[in-house]
């Protein structure tokens, strides 16, 4: 079956190429007769209009970019869902990548979004301002979500990671738990650093009370949260709080722990940090920090789209996004009980 062009539309709608042009530009000269018309003309013939040939002359592709260090998981399934969401509700499609962390493939990825979206979110630990002006042009709308990039020249939106580990904490310790440990996040990643500062500014807060604080080393995943109980369990004294610093690896230590027979809160309290959809529906559910995961997408894009909406009245923006307490089963709270 030959393909149909936009000549054969504007042959059989008896009107210019121009003219075909402006109507799936929804451009506002077209008369709605015509518009009509062309329309119906477009769907008998089974005409697809020219991506490529549009973008270029309107100078919007209608996508949004999200580049994300992964895929896997329920933190980035959460802002994927809340970024396409609110992308598809602005008539926008989502062009999604992951770079792994690698630094030659967030390169690659930068590139390959150059003029296919009209703006940018990017979640990646390993993003520097050098990168992103030597891969960027820059009339591009950017977002870093998450991102710690000495620049103001991008929006940025972050997780006050130390204000929630500080509060879950303190939370813990006042359950007057003395000995604590931290399942600390991937070595070098700013999240884990500034959970595992906020904990221990929390500790150092309270007065020890003779207590201890231990520091155990993980990746942020289940495999190390549960690899992790070993250590906790070999620990003298042995901790009674242990505050992960994901949900996931929290998951992970749950799963250790009824394993090797003990209960939660029962012998040892737990916390993590995110608040995924699942830990909810944990037994004993799990507390943790709220993060509200859906909307740091659903935020983002809203803030790229204006940005490429609003271009010379849009101002640039650095905002810290607060965190709550989802305070729960796992650390000894009335499983209905949440608090800021």
């Amino acid at each position: 079956m030959p393909i149909v062009t936009i000549k054969d539309v504007a042959r059989a709608a008896n009107v210019s190429t121009a003219t075909v042009s402006r109507v799936f530009n929804n451009a506002v000269v077209v008369d709605e007769a015509t518009r009509t018309r062309v329309q119906e003309v477009s769907q008998r013939l089974n005409y697809i209009p020219n991506a490529l040939g549009r973008s270029l002359s309107t100078r919007r592709t209608d996508a949004i970019g999200l580049l994300l260090p992964d895929l896997f998981g329920e933190f980035f399934s959460e802002v994927l869902r809340g970024s396409d969401q609110t992308a598809q509700q602005a008539n926008y499609h989502l062009v999604v990548s992951s770079s792994h962390n690698d630094r030659a493939e967030i390169r690659a990825a930068l590139r390959m979004m150059r003029g296919r979206v009209d703006g940018l979110v990017i979640m990646s630990p390993d993003l520097d301002a050098e990168t992103l002006n030597r891969n960027l042009p820059q009339s591009l709308p950017v977002v870093l979500l998450n991102c710690y990039v000495d620049t103001d020249r991008f929006d940025s939106l972050n997780i006050d990671n130390y204000g929630g580990a500080y509060a879950i904490t303190q939370h813990l310790l006042s359950h007057g738990h003395k000995h604590i440990a931290i399942l600390k996040g991937t070595e070098k990643n700013i999240d884990a650093a500034q959970r595992l500062q906020g904990f221990n500014k929390a500790v150092a807060d309270h007065g020890g009370d003779g207590g201890v604080r231990y520091e155990i080393n993980g990746n942020f995943s289940e495999a190390d949260g549960y690899d992790a109980v070993k250590q906790i369990l070999a620990l003298t004294p042995r901790p009674t709080a242990v505050f992960a610093s994901n949900d996931s690896m929290a998951i992970g230590a749950m799963s250790a722990l009824r394993d090797s027979g003990l209960q939660v809160p029962k012998d040892i309290a737990l916390a993590g940090f995110d608040d995924i959809p699942i830990a909810s529906y944990l037994t004993p559910s799990l507390t943790t920090v709220r993060v509200g995961i859906h909307g740091l997408g659903v935020h983002a894009i809203e803030t790229v789209l204006h940005a490429f909406k609003n271009k010379n009245e849009h101002r640039k923006q650095q905002v810290l996004l607060s965190t709550t307490l989802s305070l729960r089963g796992s650390c000894g709270c009335d499983q209905s009980n949440n608090a800021n």
